[in-house]
This record gives C-alpha cells, sequence and structure tokens, in this order.
C-alpha cells in the first residue's frame, strides 16, 4: 500500500523520520579488526552500492538506508521505482539526479508541495543526499542525521507557532478596529437622528 491510500501530512513524515532515525537495517554476526559481517534485513532498493562492491556493511551503510527512507517520505514513492514498461528503476538514483539539476520540488509528493515550508523540504533533501553519497566515509553519522532532522522540527513548530500568534494579533486588531468603527457609526446616528431640536435663534424684542 502506498500514500495515496494513507495520506500523510509533512508534520507526520517528519516526526516518522525523526523516531525512525536510530533504527539500523542489519543485524551484527561477527566483528572482527577490519570489518563488520552481517545477515542484511532488507531490499535491494535500500542496499548501500559500497556494500555491493565491497561486500562489507558497516553503520555507515545504515545511513544510506536511511537515507532512501527519507526520499521515500519525501516523494511519496517506493524504493524501486517502475515504469510503463515495468523496467525497475532506483529511487534513490532517480532522486540525486533530480537534486544535481536543482529541481527538487518536481519529485516532491504532491501531496505536500503545496502544504509543507520550502525551507524544511529543502533542508530534508539536503540530509538525504548527504546519506547517499556513494562514498560511505562522506555521509553523516546517524547521530547526526537524528540531530539535524530534530532541528528542522524544531524550527518548524517555532514558525508555526509565531504565525498562530501573529494570527491571534492581526485577529484581536481587526476586532477592535472594528468595534471602534460601530461605535462611531453609532454616535453619528445619534447626533443626526430627528430627535435632536434645532436651535432657535434668540430674538430680541
Amino acid at each position: 500500500m502506498g500514500y495515496e491510500e494513507f495520506p500523510l501530512p509533512w508534520e507526520m513524515r517528519l516526526q516518522i523520520a525523526a523516531e525512525t532515525a536510530d533504527i539500523g537495517t542489519s543485524r551484527s554476526l561477527s566483528v572482527d579488526q577490519t570489518h563488520l559481517t552481517t545477515n542484511l534485513q532488507g531490499t535491494f532498493g535500500y542496499l548501500d552500492p559500497e556494500y555491493l562492491w565491497s561486500s562489507r556493511y558497516t553503520d555507515k551503510s545504515d545511513v544510506y538506508s536511511f537515507g532512501v527512507v527519507l526520499v521515500e517520505l519525501l516523494t511519496g514513492q517506493k524504493a524501486i521505482l517502475t515504469n510503463e514498461s515495468q523496467e525497475p528503476k532506483n529511487l534513490a538514483a532517480h532522486f540525486v539526479l533530480f537534486m544535481e539539476e536543482n529541481r527538487i520540488f518536481d519529485i516532491v509528493d504532491a501531496q505536500i508541495k503545496e502544504h509543507c515550508p520550502k525551507e524544511d523540504v529543502i533542508g530534508v533533501a539536503n540530509i538525504a543526499m548527504r546519506c547517499l553519497n556513494l562514498k560511505g566515509k562522506k555521509r553523516p553519522t546517524m547521530k547526526q542525521v537524528t540531530s539535524e532532522l530534530e532541528r528542522i522540527i524544531q524550527l518548524s513548530q517555532n514558525n508555526e507557532e509565531a504565525e498562530s500568534i501573529t494570527a491571534e494579533v492581526i485577529s484581536a486588531r481587526d476586532d477592535a478596529s472594528t468595534s471602534i468603527t460601530c461605535s462611531s457609526f453609532q454616535v453619528d446616528q445619534a447626533l443626526s437622528s430627528s430627535d435632536v431640536e434645532p436651535l432657535v435663534p434668540f430674538k430680541t424684542w
């Protein structure tokens, strides 16, 4: 099932990303001084390309896999895409191409494109891009990823609170302005009422 059946708002996608950032996709079987041997838990679309040519799965391989998860949350698409000819296509490679061409909003899920801050999307997309670096050593740690995601969430929440307060102030100001206008109108009406007796000039005899 895809995002079409269960639409997810942007805030929920950010929360999912932050809460799953410490969960790895591998289970260690043995460790020696040179590398980590693992039993992979995942599918081809999430596998670190570096693992495919080195057969070494490390914590930075988990970072790559998480980068794919971030791209899924951003695009609403699955790790392996299929086109009209049913040829499988790697979502991560597709995403990197769009990022390099500065076309991130051409691949972002339409469900969230119009309803989320652009700076948040760009921030998450940049994190995903760093996670998907083909060289594991250049990828961030999961701790760094978690920290950056939490910072984006915090900034987003602060912005929402500021916008809410601004909206309340504007509403209160408009209400006060309307009240003053109504009062002025009532005073004007009272002064122009026919009940007010005209002044009679003083007669001298």
